[in-house]
């Protein structure tokens, strides 16, 4: 099982930052422009709540991916998370944390999973997964980051 925490701070109210985070509308905006990223079932565009499902449809190492995830926790500004349903992992969840910072937000990114067939998937999390999800998320951060700065500055 891989544990892989992220955070950033943001000089903006924790509210922006926690809307704008579950915008599912942004999403392909925050994430690497090669995977082709978008939304292409459930909440398609607009921001996500308790209860609700996503299905992400995306290419990475080269395949066409789709995950679907539910939004399983849900605490307006603080936290929400979702866990896959279906797609390429054993297992997954996601959990997005915000908590007030000075005069901003720290943003805060836990993502736990597990690879799928046995000690190769283990093998494969460990030498490569690990450090591509960790890029990924830190990618993401950023560019929600610049995204919440140009909403700020108008």
């Amino acid at each position: 099982m891989a544990y892989i925490e992220t955070d950033i701070y943001v000089n903006a109210p924790i509210e922006l930052c926690f809307d704008m985070a579950r915008d599912i509308s942004l999403h392909s905006e925050t994430v690497w422009a090669h995977t082709k990223e978008r939304a292409v079932g459930g909440v398609v565009s607009g921001v996500i709540g308790l209860g609700q499902e996503v299905t992400f449809e995306a290419r990475h190492f080269g395949i066409r991916q789709r995950l679907t995830a539910r939004v399983i926790e849900f605490d307006r500004p603080y936290v929400f998370a979702e866990v896959m349903l279906k797609g390429a992992f054993k297992t997954l969840k996601h959990t997005h944390m915000f908590e007030v910072s000075g005069n901003g937000t720290l943003m805060k990114d836990v993502l736990v999973f597990t690879s799928p067939f046995g000690m190769i998937g283990k093998l494969f999390e460990a030498v490569v997964l690990e450090r591509y999800m960790k890029a990924f998320l830190v990618y993401r951060q950023r560019k929600l980051k610049e995204l919440i700065k140009q909403r700020i500055q108008g």
